[in-house]
């Protein structure tokens, strides 16, 4: 039996449909394509129509069903032969030429059915979603097409296992949603394989709620000048206010 027929109130409210969606974020291997194909086999077993945007110019061999793939405009290999430019150099210049080729992506997008739930799977250079400008442009500009967005910020979920890295990781995930202005969700990826790290200090819930990060100072590494940088840090972290945790096991 499929799924009822419901009509968005935003179609109600403005005559149009409004298409919906997220943007799958992450550092390399935290999961981000194995996330993209659980998402569409669970909306195939649903009976829910979705698409998979690949916008990673590296990836041109990915493990779901593509409809749209970035390397159909621009790949990661030409661009390093023609310029000469390194694969970090290269991947900057692809999504600032996809910036600049948007109307491509819009037309590419304009193909779907108006009902369909786009994921967008993105590179996993850090600075696309923390400091680099073209992907918030981006962003920005599928908004101004009626796109309702929001962010998924895959972090592999051993980062918590150290102290330090879970600072670093906090001030990432924040640095993102700052930068994006988007609804975000921060996920602990392959929790499943958590224990293979042993014990953690604290139980799940300390980080997933990031409770009061003062207790961690005994877990850092004392005497060195980086000790009360991760304080300064942290306290940056609880001020806001904002990282939280979800977690998840796609398999």
């Amino acid at each position: 039996m499929g799924w009822p027929l419901l009509v968005p109130y935003s179609v109600l409210e403005t005559g149009h449909y409004m298409p919906f969606g997220e943007i799958v974020i992450g550092a390399p291997g935290a999961g981000k394509s194995t996330y993209a194909h659980g998402k569409y086999q669970l909306f195939s077993a649903l009976e829910r129509p979705i698409t998979i945007v690949n916008l990673d110019p590296a990836n041109e061999s990915v493990p779901y069903p593509c409809a749209i793939s970035i390397s159909s405009l621009i790949t990661l290999q030409d661009v390093m032969q023609e310029f000469g430019l390194g694969p970090n150099g290269a991947m900057l210049y692809c999504i600032e030429y996809l910036e600049a080729n948007f109307d491509w992506l819009v037309e590419e997008l304009g193909r779907l059915h108006p009902d369909t739930w786009v994921v967008f799977d993105l590179p996993g250079q850090v600075e696309l979603s923390t400091n680099h400008e073209s992907l918030k442009n981006i962003v920005v500009k599928l908004g101004k097409h009626d796109y309702r967005l929001a962010v998924v910020n895959l972090c592999d979920a051993h980062y918590i296992t150290d102290a330090a890295k879970y600072i670093s990781v906090l001030l990432l995930c924040l640095r993102t949603m700052l930068q994006l202005e988007l609804p975000h969700v921060n996920v602990l990826s392959k929790i499943d394989l958590l224990s293979q790290f042993g014990d953690l200090d604290f139980n799940l819930d300390y980080y997933t709620e990031v409770q009061d990060l003062s207790y961690i100072e005994n877990s850092l590494p004392q005497g060195t000048k980086f000790a009360a940088l991760n304080m300064r840090i942290s306290e940056l972290v609880q001020d806001f206010g904002l990282v939280g945790f979800e977690t998840l096991a796609v398999e």
